[in-house]
């Protein structure tokens, strides 16, 4: 079977690839099954060093690889090249830090000696989504490596020239043949891969649905799965807030990868003494933001990954008007090729509503008014997802204590939008999933955790 990638910028096609066979799976599969036995033996200080190598060839083809992204997926040119530096930055902190995060733990016991020890699991299966098609797999890849793992990618099918562009570059670093590979197939054939016996453990980014999907099948066949599913964010604005700041942050946060992300800003929800102001403050940011052609330096929104996505996307927005919500910004499918959508702002969004209730993938914000903060609270936190949240609020204390203690989701900040940073654990409650990816959490997850006791 033939897969075909499409530019989400003009609909024209980039490359197609073969799918690849189910003996080449399996040869793939044996390969990093045997790269492991010896891997697993390897000093830290070995397996650091190709993963050191990565990180240079990453800055080193950092213009080439942006511009992949552009063309497979959209990207603007500008936040491909950050997308890079994230992953060179990764290999380069797990290469340095794995050593002391998996270190032998000794704990006191009647026993001589008692200490906790981890242990690499196998090979580990990566499915992987397209809007972050380098650094997804790299801030699994770098821990899982560095744990002692093998890693096998199965990417999304409109990103295969970024799967193939990793494994080459893995190749290129010397990393063991096999321990790191790229399997071309669609997800259809993804349950077969997670029930094959060569794969130890499951690590997934992508849609509720597909996490459910992926833990039923890991959960049939009793391997450890760690799920990044969707989000729903809600971006509180207290009546204290510095709302220039906050609008600033808040359309950053919601047009960042053309609003395709899981830890975008979706849900603006501002205490009534200050949503008329920040309304407007909000509408002018976000109007001000570019689109077009991602490869032009200067644009800031480039297309939708798909058309079908864009479609569905202003179907969500089409459902919510006519449920009453309001249209200031934005809203309309515009003409031409490629699958654009412009940067849109929502009011009067109230639960029960499609921009309320379900994750708006793309460049819609919607804005809801609460009446104070406890009423803030409690509309942020009434969602099926929890993956981050954010408060803004010109009283710090404040700030970290409802990041602390009231809003539900597992990534809060104050004052600043949500982002994954290779020292902090990154990951959701609900139905954003489980696990913990990065820091010691992270590369801890794909472990075992093995008890060692000495009379």
């Amino acid at each position: 079977m033939r897969i075909t990638s499409i530019n989400p910028t003009n609909d024209a096609e980039i490359a197609s690839y073969d799918e690849h066979s189910e003996a080449e799976i399996h040869r793939r599969l044996e390969q990093a099954a045997a790269a492991f036995e010896t891997w697993r033996r390897e000093s830290f200080a070995t397996r650091a060093q190709p993963l050191r190598h990565a990180a240079g060839v990453l800055r080193r083809e950092k213009e080439t690889l942006a511009r992949l992204m552009a063309l497979e997926m959209g990207k603007p040119l500008e936040q491909g090249r950050d997308e890079v530096e994230r992953c060179a930055a990764c290999c380069d902190f797990f290469a340095e830090n794995a050593e002391g995060f998996l270190s032998k733990e000794n704990i006191p016991t009647e026993a001589a000696r008692s200490f906790v020890t981890f242990q690499p699991l196998g090979t580990l299966l990566a499915i992987m989504p397209w809007n972050f098609p380098f650094w997804q797999v790299f801030r699994a890849a770098a821990p899982a490596l560095m744990a002692g793992n093998a890693v096998v990618l199965k990417h999304a099918s409109n990103v295969f020239g970024c799967a193939l562009a990793i494994e080459r570059i893995f190749t290129e670093v010397q990393l063991p043949p096999g321990l790191f590979a790229a399997l071309l197939v669609g997800s259809k054939r993804v349950e077969s891969l997670i029930a094959n016996p060569l794969v130890a453990a499951v690590t997934l980014t992508g849609s509720t649905s597909a996490g459910k999907s992926v833990a039923s099948t890991a959960g049939a066949h009793l391997k450890k799965c760690v799920l990044e599913l969707g989000g729903s964010d809600p971006y509180i604005v207290l009546a204290d807030a510095d709302l220039q700041q906050a609008a600033d942050v808040c359309a950053t946060s919601r047009l960042i990868n053309s609003g395709q992300s899981c830890i975008a800003a979706k849900r603006f929800i501002v205490v009534r003494e200050v949503r008329c102001e920040f309304q407007e403050l909000f509408v002018t940011k976000m109007r001000e933001r570019r689109m077009g052609d991602p490869l032009a330096d200067g644009n800031q929104i480039g297309p939708q990954a798909r058309r079908d996505l864009r479609d569905a996307l202003h179907e969500q927005v089409t459902r919510s008007v006519a449920s009453g919500a309001k249209r200031p910004l934005g809203g309309e499918v515009p003409s031409g090729p490629g699958a654009f959508y412009p940067a849109t702002v929502l009011s009067n969004v109230k639960p029960g509503m499609a921009a309320f209730d379900e994750e708006l993938f793309g460049p819609v914000a919607a804005i809801i008014e609460a009446a104070d903060e406890h009423d803030a609270i409690r509309l942020a936190n009434n969602t099926q997802f929890g993956l981050g949240a954010v408060v803004f609020t010109r009283d710090i204390e404040r700030g970290e204590r409802i990041a602390a203690n009231e809003l539900e989701a597992g990534c809060c900040f104050v004052n600043d939008f949500v982002k994954s940073d290779p020292r902090l654990p990154f990951g959701g409650i609900k139905e954003s999933g489980f696990g913990r990816e990065l820091s010691s959490f992270g590369i801890r997850e794909f472990t075992n955790i093995k008890t060692v006791v000495v009379r």
